[in-house]
C-alpha cells in the first residue's frame, strides 16, 4: 500500500505529530478502516455499525475492524463498554497487525486484552514479547494485579503506549502491564469482534517523538 513501508511509517508519524491527535474513529462511519470476518456468509456490516456516534460490534462472527494505515511510536486511547443490556464479555485491541488470519480470524499482531476481568493482559498472535520476571501462560502474558474494569454499561478507558519495542498499558488510569522486546514495532490497529457485544466511543491516536 505504501511501497517502502518503513519510510512511510516514519513520514506518517512526523505528519501526525504536527497535526495533533488523530481520531481513528470519526463517530460517523468506517472511513480509514476495513472490516474483516472469519465468515463468508455474514457481511461485516451486519456485525459492525455506528449509532449516535457510538461504534457497536455484535461480537459474532469473529473478525476485526482494521485500520487501512500502519502506525509506529504512538499512544492510543480507546474508550469501550459492554452493552448496558448485556453481560461483560470479550474483545481486544490488536497492535502492530500485519498478515491477515494468522491465527483463526486474528491477524499477526499483539493483542491488548479488553476481555472482562482480564483487561490489560497481552496475547501473542504470531509475534512475541517479554515481561521482566514473568513467564507466559502459553501465548498469554497476564496483567499486573487486580482488574480495574467497570461494570457493564459504564465506559472504560484504555491507554496503550507503543514506543520502540516496548508497549505499556493503563486501564482506567491504573498501570496494568508493560512488555519489552516486541518482535515488531509497527503495523495496523484492530478492534476485535469476539463473542459479546462491545461498544466504542473513542479511538484516538497521538504520535510520539
Amino acid at each position: 500500500m505504501f511501497g517502502k513501508i518503513g519510510a512511510a511509517v516514519v513520514f506518517l508519524s512526523a505528519t501526525l505529530q504536527a497535526a495533533g491527535p488523530l481520531q481513528l474513529f470519526n463517530g460517523k462511519n468506517f472511513d480509514g478502516w476495513v472490516l474483516e470476518s472469519i465468515s463468508t456468509s455474514v457481511k461485516p456490516e451486519n456485525v459492525w455499525s455506528v449509532v449516535n456516534g457510538i461504534l457497536i460490534c455484535k461480537g459474532r462472527p469473529p473478525g476485526v475492524m482494521r485500520t487501512t494505515r500502519e502506525f509506529s511510536n504512538y499512544e492510543l486511547t480507546v474508550e469501550w463498554r459492554w452493552s448496558p443490556s448485556g453481560k461483560p464479555g470479550n474483545s481486544g485491541v490488536l497492535i502492530h497487525a500485519s498478515q491477515p488470519k494468522e491465527l483463526f480470524a486474528w491477524p499477526k499482531s499483539i493483542e491488548v486484552q479488553l476481555g472482562h476481568a482480564n483487561a490489560g493482559d497481552f496475547w501473542e498472535i504470531g509475534e512475541t514479547l517479554r515481561i521482566a520476571n514473568t513467564k507466559p501462560q502459553g501465548r498469554r502474558w497476564v496483567k499486573n494485579g487486580e482488574s480495574h474494569e467497570k461494570s457493564a454499561g459504564e465506559w472504560n478507558h484504555a491507554r496503550i503506549r507503543c514506543q520502540g519495542n516496548t508497549v505499556t498499558v493503563w486501564i482506567n488510569d491504573v498501570l496494568a502491564n508493560k512488555a519489552t522486546e516486541l518482535s515488531t514495532v509497527k503495523g495496523a490497529i484492530c478492534l476485535q469482534s469476539e463473542e459479546h457485544e462491545v461498544q466504542f466511543r473513542k479511538v484516538e491516536l497521538t504520535a510520539l517523538d
